[in-house]
């Protein structure tokens, strides 16, 4: 199934996308949902960031390729960053060019895991069990603002401005992560294509993981981190990613 969140008419709604029609639920899709029997076109809806999460937790260094081109150790546990919930935004929706940082800002093309359930301390064999499905997204990063202080890496700060998680389109809930593929088109051109194969900690263990530090809760997520082929952006481009099976995030920056 492919959750989608809409606004139409001036209200906002979900629903479970079928070709090109919103077939539209009430209820919950974490919890009970139910069909309305209300049928949208695609066309007539505006498409929203697919879930508002609570915190949204993002990876460093999951991809082996960039691993070793980068010459990072392999890592012993999952180091990740937490991002502002206010980054978020939805496709379509432009990303501001921040007004208090004049620097490089890059896009960095990555897989998102939607918790679907309370996950606190979860056995790695469960894990699977508390995600909803998968999502796109673009974790957008200040790159200058990273290591700028030498004293206080500014990851939250880099990573947090208003725009600079783009997610979407929708969620779909049977997705294989081992079989796909992830490309970023930066205007048009081809700049990553990495298989999200290639992680260090995959999906489940990324939630098992990550719970028993912190408790998750329905509609956080989790960014599974990038690979090879991040560069800045000029404001104006057009980022595109796409994973196969989900579909296309398409955002402008500035």
């Amino acid at each position: 199934m492919k959750w989608l969140r809409f606004r139409h008419g001036g209200a906002e709604g979900f629903g479970a996308l079928e070709g090109d029609m919103v077939q539209v639920h009430e209820g919950s899709m974490f919890d009970l949902s139910r069909s309305t029997g209300a049928n949208l076109a695609l066309a007539e809806v505006d498409i929203l960031a697919p879930c508002r999460p609570g915190k949204i937790v993002g990876l460093w260094n999951n991809f082996r390729a960039a691993a070793e081109k980068n010459g990072w150790a392999t890592p012993a546990e999952p180091l990740y960053f937490l991002k502002s919930p206010g980054s978020v935004i939805g496709p379509g929706q432009g990303i501001p060019v921040p007004g208090s940082y004049d620097g490089r800002v890059a896009y960095e093309g990555e897989l998102a895991v939607v918790i679907g359930r309370q996950a606190r301390a979860v056995p790695l064999a469960d894990a699977a069990a508390h995600i909803l499905g998968y999502t796109i997204a673009n974790d957008v990063t200040a790159i200058e603002l990273l290591q700028r202080d030498p004293s206080f890496p500014q990851w939250t700060r880099a990573k947090s401005f208003d725009g600079f998680c783009p997610l979407g389109p929708v969620i779909e809930t049977s997705f294989d992560p081992a079989t796909a593929v992830l490309r970023t088109l930066v205007g048009g051109r081809e700049r990553q294509n990495y298989p999200l194969a290639d992680m260090f900690f995959g999906p489940a263990e990324l939630v098992s993981r990550i719970s028993h530090d912190l408790t998750l809760e329905p509609g956080d997520v989790i960014l599974c981190g990038t690979s090879l082929g991040v560069l800045p952006m000029k404001p104006g481009t057009s980022v595109e990613v796409v994973i196969d099976g989900i579909g296309s995030l398409v955002n402008v920056y500035g």
